[in-house]
């Protein structure tokens, strides 16, 4: 019976989506990725934030609304579903979360089960709300704190996310590891980049405010605007078998996390953090049936985790 359900559930689903779901315009079959469980499970907080960046992959300024603010009763019953699926970790990201007035009761609530993480830009809605933040280091398991700083340069850093902002994140970076959580640090990955050479600038960073000159540092490249369709090489069932294999498909973020977004009033299960722009990756309300359906590497920031090894993951 349950087979049944199964299989009336994906024939549903694929008579919904386009032929694109499965085939790429030069009539190659996608590759995907097979769910093999839940580890990690995310919460967007909803696109409004803080800062205005013109390059944020979510689209995300002050007053935004394509995705809903949640709360804590929205979050409480995936908990609950989550925990049961065996998950390992609760993550959120935005918009910036802690615009969302209940957030510090959220990752309360979540920290009774499970270790979380935030990506936060750390400037003045982490700085305001330190002392409540700060009573999260009670709770049975920890939280961390991963903050972004596009650039080591202050000038460039502020010149896409405001004036001050660098300064105000490494104050937050800085505050937060005071305080006793882990923290860690996003920044932009350019084409052809010494890598070593952009980390080191990182890392005197580090030193100068304070901080572990072994931070974790996690560069992601260019993701694109929401609903952009830039020209991006396909991924193909070839491209997945000929450069991956198993273990390394099992490392790709939709084999072992979702995303849970608010959208018009509803809580939805979506594949992955970075495909939120498009409905088709929308997997259902429960994580049960999210877990069912191989997932489609159609969207253009598939090619991005592809060819870089992108993921929003510390696990």
């Amino acid at each position: 019976m349950l087979d049944k359900v199964k299989n009336d559930l994906v024939d549903n689903l694929n008579k919904l989506r386009t032929k694109s779901w499965h085939t790429t315009p030069l009539g190659d079959p996608r590759g995907y990725i097979r769910p093999q469980s839940l580890t990690e499970l995310w919460f967007h907080t909803g696109t409004a934030c803080n800062l205005a960046c013109p390059f944020c992959l979510e689209g995300s300024k002050p007053g935004d609304t394509r995705l809903d603010r949640i709360t804590l009763e929205d979050v409480k019953p995936l908990v609950v579903e989550a925990v049961e699926l065996g998950v390992k970790q609760f993550s959120f990201t935005g918009g910036e979360p802690f615009i969302v007035k209940q957030m510090v009761k959220i990752l309360d609530h979540c920290l009774q089960y499970k270790p979380c993480m935030v990506l936060t830009n750390g400037t003045e809605p982490v700085l305001k709300r330190l002392k409540q933040i700060a009573t999260l280091k009670d709770a049975p398991h920890d939280v961390s704190f991963r903050i972004s700083i596009d650039y080591p340069d202050a000038k460039r850093h502020d010149a896409g996310r405001g004036e001050n902002s660098f300064e105000q994140a490494w104050q937050g970076l800085s505050e937060l590891h005071k305080l006793g959580f882990n923290v860690s640090l996003a920044r932009q990955m350019e084409t052809d980049e010494d890598k070593q050479a952009v980390d080191n600038q990182y890392r005197d960073l580090c030193q100068q405010y304070g901080l572990p000159d072994d931070l974790t540092i996690v560069a992601f490249p260019d993701f694109a605007l929401p609903g952009s369709m830039p020209d991006v090489p396909f991924v193909t069932e070839n491209c997945m078998t000929q450069y991956q294999n198993e273990l390394t498909r099992m490392e790709f973020m939709c084999a072992f996390s979702k995303m849970v977004i608010k959208k018009n009033g509803d809580m939805r299960v979506y594949s992955c953090t970075l495909v939120d722009d498009d409905e088709a990756y929308d997997q259902g309300s429960t994580l049960a049936e999210s877990l069912i359906e191989p997932v489609s590497m159609k969207h253009h920031r598939c090619y991005s985790c592809f060819a870089y090894g992108a993921s929003c993951s510390e696990t």
